[in-house]
C-alpha cells in the first residue's frame, strides 16, 4: 500500500517513535491482538501515531494503550483502532466513510490512508483545530466539521461506513438513516461499565447486529464546545 500522506522528517521519528517501534506495534497487533487484515496493518504501520499526541508522551506512542489528548479525551489504543477499522472494511472497502468523534485525528488518518473518502465530525473545536493541522501537515484529505456528531453529517449522506469513536447507551436514529443498504456501522454501545463493540449492517432493509466484544470508550456527549 502506498502512503496517502506526504512523508516528512517528523513523521519518521527516532528511537521510541521510529519506524522500528511502529513495526513492533504491528507485530504485537498481529501476534497478540489477533488482527490479521494486512490492509489495516499496513495503514497503521504507515501513519505516525506519535504525531497525534503530546510530545511529552511521544515515547509511549506505539504502546498498545489509550493516551490522553486533552479536554478529557483520549486517543484509542492501537488494538481498538485496528479492530474497529478491520470490522468496518471486512465485508468490502466502503467508498465514503463518516467518523463521529475526530479526537486526535488518528482514526480518520488510518481510514484516509486506506484510500477511503473520509468525513469526520468533532464537537470540541480545540481538538478539531489541532487535528485539521495534522491532516494538512500529512497531506491527508479528510473533510471535517465542528458539530454534534450524534446527528451525523446529512449533507454528505449516505455513508457506506460509519465509525463512532465514543460510547453511548444508544445511537440516534439519524445515524442509521445515513446508512444505506449494505452499509456498515461500528460503534461502542451500552452503559459506561458495560460497553460492547457492535457491528451493525443494513441487510435487505433490516439492521443486523453483531457483538464484537467488550470495550471502554469516553462518552458520546451532546452539543459542541
Amino acid at each position: 500500500m502506498t502512503p496517502r500522506f506526504h512523508s516528512q522528517p517528523a513523521s519518521q521519528g527516532l528511537g521510541m517513535t521510529s519506524q522500528r517501534a511502529r513495526d513492533r506495534m504491528i507485530e504485537r497487533l498481529r501476534a497478540e491482538g489477533g488482527i490479521n487484515d494486512e490492509r489495516v496493518l499496513t495503514a497503521m504501520r504507515t501513519v505516525p501515531r506519535h504525531l497525534f499526541i503530546d510530545e511529552a508522551l511521544a515515547s509511549r506512542a506505539y504502546e498498545d494503550t489509550a493516551l490522553p489528548i486533552g479536554n478529557g479525551q483520549t486517543i484509542s489504543q492501537p488494538w481498538v483502532v485496528a479492530r474497529m477499522t478491520a470490522a468496518l472494511i471486512e465485508n468490502g472497502l466502503p467508498q465514503r466513510v463518516l467518523e463521529v468523534g475526530t479526537g486526535s485525528g488518528y482514526q480518520a488518518s488510518v481510514l484516509a490512508t486506506l484510500g477511503l473518502e473520509t468525513y469526520s465530525v468533532e464537537r470540541i473545536e480545540e481538538l478539531l483545530r489541532v487535528a485539521r493541522r495534522r491532516f494538512r501537515n500529512l497531506g491527508l484529505n479528510v473533510r471535517t466539521k465542528h458539530d454534534d456528531g450524534r446527528a451525523g453529517w446529512p449533507e454528505y449522506a449516505p455513508f457506506d461506513g460509519i465509525i463512532v469513536t465514543a460510547g453511548a447507551a444508544a445511537l440516534d436514529q439519524a445515524l442509521f438513516d445515513q446508512l444505506p443498504e449494505g452499509g456498515t456501522l461500528v460503534a461502542p454501545i451500552g452503559a459506561a461499565n458495560g460497553q460492547r463493540l457492535l457491528r451493525i449492517r443494513r441487510v435487505e432493509g433490516e439492521l443486523v447486529r453483531e457483538d464484537l466484544g467488550g470495550v471502554v470508550f469516553v462518552p458520546l456527549l451532546p452539543g459542541t464546545l
